[in-house]
């Protein structure tokens, strides 16, 4: 269930960045160098050569034969930590979940000391879908929240909050030893305190790591950024969710589900160590 908000006495905002209208320039802090130098081009080329796609270059789900690329790319690249996600397939029986299994599957009998993480769709809420991921054993399983309660009809359409916890909750359930993960989006127009709450929902799962970071605008068809959440206000967050028990939490304007994926997992399983 979705925690209220009366039930949680948050800490006051820092004071709030500028808005941010369409025409708006992008604050300093999220000015980077774009990735080109001769390890991406080397990463992007095996890519090609193995027949591989990362989703934010094409809407296509892995297919018959991915595993056994998806395996020889992670071998080549000597992977510690790997993060497998696809599109939303609810064309495919289960919304593709065999074809996650088959992932893990195949990467743990080549690279059995390669950790992963799999970052899925909610699958429209069959829990079948979820039972054949978690039987698949990953070591990490992500699904991002995204957003607050008011806003999930607008921005995420297809989805449900509570739909999104459940999986979540679930999850945690069927393999109490699955470390769990879920991502929010800041800047879609939502207010500091219901973003408290959205923090509070997850940990209330049994959420282990979370993920906070800003909220770029893709294309026109998207909806406009809000307003811009500066680096105190992101550590503000961190502070928060670490309050309430977070294993792990990833805050700042760069942040993206698998920002820094690998020293996530070290991180949450330091924490785990030191309570044990």
């Amino acid at each position: 269930m979705a925690a209220p908000l009366v039930q949680i006495m948050p800490p006051p905002p820092p004071p709030p960045a500028p808005a941010a209208g369409d025409g708006a320039r992008k604050p300093s802090w999220l000015k980077v160098k774009a990735p080109g130098g001769p390890n991406y081009l080397t990463l992007k080329h095996m890519m090609r050569d193995l027949r591989l796609h990362t989703v934010c270059e094409e809407a296509h789900c892995p297919n018959i034969g991915e595993p056994q690329r998806l395996a020889d790319a992670v071998a080549q690249m000597g992977l510690k930590h790997v993060v497998i996600t696809s599109v939303d397939r609810d064309d495919l029986p289960n919304g593709g979940a065999e074809i996650f299994a088959a992932c893990i599957a195949e990467i743990r009998r080549r690279l059995p000391a390669t950790s992963i993480e799999v970052l899925i769709p909610d699958f429209k809420g069959n829990p079948e879908a979820l039972r054949i991921i978690v039987a698949a054993r990953p070591d990490i399983l992500n699904h991002n929240l995204e957003t607050i309660a008011r806003l999930y009809r607008i921005a995420r359409p297809g989805g449900r909050y509570t739909r999104a916890l459940e999986l979540l909750r679930t999850a945690k359930e069927l393999n109490p030893d699955l470390l769990t993960k879920s991502g929010v989006i800041c800047g879609l127009g939502e207010e500091w305190d219901e973003l408290l709450v959205a923090i509070r929902d997850l940990r209330a799962q049994g959420v282990d790591i979370i993920t906070l970071g800003q909220y770029l605008r893709p294309s026109e068809q998207h909806l406009p950024i809000a307003r811009w959440y500066t680096p105190d206000e992101f550590a503000e967050l961190k502070r928060y969710g670490m309050s309430l028990g977070f294993r792990h939490v990833e805050s700042g304007p760069l942040v993206r589900s698998s920002y820094h994926a690998w020293e996530q997992v070290e991180a949450a399983e330091a924490a785990e160590a030191a309570t044990s």
